[in-house]
């Protein structure tokens, strides 16, 4: 029966285009009513590539039609761009969808009026802890929640994000949930947590995959040289992809990171010349010219030969054009990463997964997913090309038996929650959505933790469940993370800073322990941050230690910081200068990344626990590690449209401040190296910062001993306006400080007293807790006669 027709039986007719096929296949049929034609909670397992997306689809079409908002959670940020680009036919049909991730600003008011939101778990998650606010108020009217990949539960630091907030969501607005797998054993505790009754739980073998699999492992001899080891691996991949590429079928090659994805692509070009495989197409005239397009030198000349590659940091152009050629045959051989399995419908005839371990700048080295591997594993096998896909587990004698096993009996599903129990049940409490101790038992019993718990209780402690969030309480109760009394729980400044920043605790603690010390340096903030617990499993490399010390050598820091943290302290410190050693490149980006989000968090906590002076250090510090700028160039850097090389050029100029910026004008600026468009801009953006006057007005020069004076000095902005504050202090001692907005001026009462020191020195300092300005400080001597 036509799709259409199909559609029509349940009033969906007009849904037709949304769909980029003529007809539904057996698995989807089947799935048909359950979806269509009620309203429970949907869980549905099914083997990759067997069309679960149209599930989803369909799931969004029954809301549609009734006048509903739908939520697509999708794995991975590159999906949610995929779907905006697939989804175009939604909007062809008069729906509008919008994708909101961590790196686009969002527009809540293009939210509120969306049909269809792509999210992300973690900005899922962060929508619904600030679902109070205006700007995230959209996620509470969510009428159903399609979550793509639930058995992500089982990701060891992703799966706990996606319970609680899926629970979360749940209590907020109470939408429908369809929740869609790979194959798991385990698909009634996902049900049972989602309450999806046995009706609308469908768990589709493999007997429903397009075509059969073939799995298998396959073992090298694993040496010393881990960089000799790759090509040990590469040349078995090579083995096995060889009789299929020769019988006109293709290849796909998961390796570990993007850097290996080109290298063997360039060393499988050699090794194919050397077996004189029958591969590449350098002969066809339209093929030759079409590979121009590409803007990738290395893949151009590789793509010729039959061999591609593909990761995330291809440009689109790049990508798609792989894609189709892969498709249509003109490539044999692909290597990619893990992303193309969970993203791009692109089977193969042979799948090789060449690199079950892979690095990780903030953990090391570390096994890939199960998850991760069986969805790899899933692409094998064309529909309509193959009758069986083949598929294998390169990987080391020793972990040949656990790869066979998991093969055999697939991967149960497990819930993370324990894992970061305290942070969770801390980020409740600091919402409000947990009131008293009924409300943390309440809570835990929607968590998938609670469900997997009643199914396995030895393996999960049932019995001691309870007591061991009672346990964890107390732990958050001690911390000083949250508060109780015989009325409720209720949480603490620092138990809300922790969850509005997605602290670990222990980093938290940390924090709260730095803000609240009676100095603070550049060099302490930095080794607060690189000493976080976010980054404990961090390795510093043999390769890397010689650069380490280099860019350390006279730095300062405590003998309790391991060799992980000395790596993670010689990128921040090259890093707000611009000059990231070469062996430290492969994990700066990553680190640095996490060091801009831990400095903001500690910043917020030095505005809310310490004085403006350190709220302005470390936010100048977070400038200088997001721009790659000197400390005297920082403070252009808060003026939109001065980047780190144009304040670099600036400062060089002898403009620092947003007030010299407005001083030289845009001639001033054209003459130090901009253009004039550029110029007109800056010093427009600079006036909308303050630029602070210090006026002493009739401040004395000197003063008897023993008399005093009441004078005033007057502060004032002659631009923009900001949160300041005012420090005055004598001798370096400070006397009085305030925190205000400065809008205007500000008249500031400073007594001046004549004891037994001569001269005496009188300061007042103006800083910037929000802002990355370098204080403004003017003083004036006082002779005691």
């Amino acid at each position: 029966m036509a799709l259409a027709e199909v559609l029509a039986d349940f009033d969906l007719s007009d849904f037709a285009d949304a769909f980029a096929f003529e007809s539904f296949n057996r698995m989807q049929r089947e799935a048909l009513p359950g979806l269509l034609g009620s309203n429970e909670n949907v869980v549905a397992s099914a083997p990759t590539a067997s069309g679960k997306t149209a599930l989803a689809e369909l799931a969004i079409c029954r809301a549609l039609a009734d006048g509903g908002t739908a939520l697509f959670v999708a794995p991975l940020r590159a999906l949610t761009n995929e779907k905006e680009a697939d989804w175009e036919r939604f909007e062809e049909l008069g729906y509008s969808v919008y994708v909101v991730t961590g790196e686009r600003d969002l527009n809540p008011r293009r939210a509120r009026r969306a049909d269809i939101l792509v999210m992300t778990p973690e900005k899922t998650d962060s929508a619904t802890r600030k679902h109070d606010s205006r700007r995230y108020d959209f996620i509470t009217d969510i009428d159903v929640c399609v979550i793509d990949e639930v058995h992500l539960l089982d990701s060891d630091r992703r799966g706990s994000v996606l319970e609680v907030t899926i629970s979360r969501l749940r209590r907020l607005c109470d939408p429908r949930v369809v929740a869609l797998s790979a194959t798991m054993p385990n698909i009634d505790d996902v049900a049972a947590w989602l309450d999806a009754p046995a009706e609308t739980t469908f768990e589709f073998g493999d007997e429903y995959r397009p075509v059969d699999l073939h799995a298998d492992v396959r073992t090298y001899t694993h040496g010393e040289n881990s960089f000799a080891d790759k090509y040990r691996r590469l040349y078995r991949a090579l083995d096995l992809a060889e009789p299929h590429i020769d019988d006109g079928g293709q290849a796909l090659v998961f390796v570990s990171s993007r850097q290996d994805t080109v290298q063997a692509a360039k060393k499988a070009r050699d090794e194919i010349a050397e077996r004189d495989l029958d591969m590449g197409a350098r002969g066809e005239y339209d093929y030759h010219t079409d590979t121009q397009q590409l803007e990738n030198d290395t893949l151009r000349k590789s793509a010729l030969d039959g061999v591609g590659f593909h990761h995330a940091g291809l440009s689109k152009n790049d990508k798609d054009l792989v894609e189709e050629w892969f498709r249509q045959g003109q490539i044999q051989l692909l290597f990619s990463t893990s992303t193309l399995a969970w993203g791009v419908n692109l089977p193969a005839r042979c799948v090789v997964i060449r690199d079950t371990k892979y690095h990780d700048p903030l953990e090391g080295e570390v096994d890939m997913s199960p998850l991760d591997v069986l969805q790899m594993l899933g692409r094998a096998g064309r529909p309509g090309y193959d009758d069986v896909g083949y598929g294998w587990i390169v990987c080391d004698r020793a972990d040949a038996d656990r790869y066979r096993e998991l093969l055999r009996d697939g991967k149960e599903i497990e819930s993370q929650l324990a894992e970061d129990l305290d942070a969770h049940l801390n980020a409740e409490i600091a919402m409000g959505t947990i009131r008293d101790l009924d409300d943390v038992m309440d809570w835990l019993e929607t968590t998938f933790y609670y469900q997997r718990a009643q199914s396995a209780p030895s393996k999960y402690g049932f019995e001691n469940l309870r007591e061991r969030v009672r346990e964890t309480l107390s732990e958050l109760v001690e911390a000083g993370f949250v508060e109780t009394d015989e009325l409720g729980v209720d949480p603490t400044p620092l138990g809300r800073l922790a969850s509005k920043y997605y602290l670990r605790l222990d980093t938290a603690e940390r924090f709260h322990d730095l803000a609240t010390a009676d100095q603070q340096d550049v060099d302490a903030v930095l080794e607060a941050v690189a000493t976080a617990e976010e980054f404990d499993s961090v390795n510093a490399r043999q390769s890397e230690r010689d650069a380490i010390s280099a860019v350390l050598s006279g730095k300062t820091y405590t003998d309790e910081v391991d060799a992980g943290q000395r790596k993670v302290l010689a990128i921040l410190h090259s890093s707000m200068t611009g000059s990231t050693p070469a062996d430290l490149t492969s994990d700066a980006w990553v680190i640095r990344q996490n060091s801009v989000r831990l400095v903001s968090a500690l910043g917020a906590f030095c505005r809310r626990f310490a004085d403006p002076q350190t709220a302005n250090l470390v936010r100048r510090v977070e400038a200088r590690l997001d721009h790659g700028v000197s400390e005297g160039a920082v403070g252009l850097t808060a003026v939109d449209g001065i980047g780190s090389g144009r304040a670099s050029k600036l400062a060089a100029e002898g403009v620092t401040t947003p007030g010299e910026v407005i001083a030289a004008g845009v001639d001033g600026l054209i003459a130090a190296g901009l253009s004039e468009g550029v110029a007109e801009r800056v010093v427009e953006s600079a006036g909308e910062l303050p630029a602070i006057e210090i006026e002493w007005g009739s401040f004395p020069d000197s003063i008897p001993q023993g008399q005093n004076e009441m004078c005033e000095v007057t502060v004032r902005t002659v631009a923009g306006n900001a949160a300041v504050g005012v420090r005055v202090t004598v001798n370096g001692i400070e006397m009085t400080t305030d925190e205000t907005y400065l809008s205007d001026e500000l008249a500031v009462p400073v007594g001046v007293f004549g004891g037994d020191e001569s001269p005496l020195e009188y300061a007042v300092e103006v800083t910037f807790p929000e802002l990355p300005l370098l204080p403004v400080r003017d003083s004036r001597s006082v002779d005691v006669t």
